[in-house]
C-alpha cells in the first residue's frame, strides 16, 4: 500500500499515541485523538508546501526582474534597493504590534483586565496608521 505524500511518519504516528497515553483525555477515545492531531499535522503540511511554492516563484519573479533591470542599464544601487526592499518588508509599525499585543491578551484575559485592555485596544486604533 501507497503512503499518501502528506501521512505522517510512524515516529509522529507512536509519539503522538504515547502523549495520548500519558495525557488525560475523558471523553476522548485514543482513534479521535489521533485523528484530529493528524489532521492539523496535514493541513500544516499543506500550508507549508503551499507556502514553499509562492516563495519559489516570488524568488524566480525576482531574479528575472534583476536580470531585466542589469541588462537595461538600472545603477547597481537600484536593483540592490529592489532587492533589499523586496526580500526584506519593513517591519510592522508600533500601532500593529501593539494592537496585535493585545489582541494576544484578550485572548485569555479576565473579565475585570479585559475591559481595561478594550478601553487600550480602542485607543489604538483611533491612532492614524504609518505612512
Amino acid at each position: 500500500m501507497t503512503q499518501h505524500p502528506i501521512t505522517p511518519p510512524f515516529e509522529l504516528r507512536n509519539q503522538w499515541r504515547n502523549e495520548w497515553l500519558r495525557a488525560d483525555q475523558p471523553g476522548t477515545s485514543m482513534e479521535n485523538w489521533l485523528i484530529n492531531h493528524a489532521s492539523q499535522w496535514g493541513a500544516d503540511q499543506i500550508k507549508a508546501n503551499i507556502e514553499r511554492e509562492r516563495q519559489e516563484v516570488a524568488d524566480e519573479e525576482l531574479e528575472a526582474c534583476r536580470q531585466w533591470l542589469e541588462i537595461n542599464g538600472a545603477p547597481r544601487k537600484f536593483i540592490d534597493g529592489l532587492l533589499v526592499a523586496r526580500c526584506c518588508p519593513e517591519p510592522p509599525s508600533l500601532k500593529e504590534q501593539a494592537l496585535k499585543d493585545v489582541d494576544e491578551i484578550l485572548k485569555n484575559a479576565s473579565s475585570p483586565l479585559r475591559s481595561d485592555f478594550d478601553r487600550i485596544l480602542a485607543a489604538l486604533k483611533e491612532l492614524p496608521d504609518p505612512s
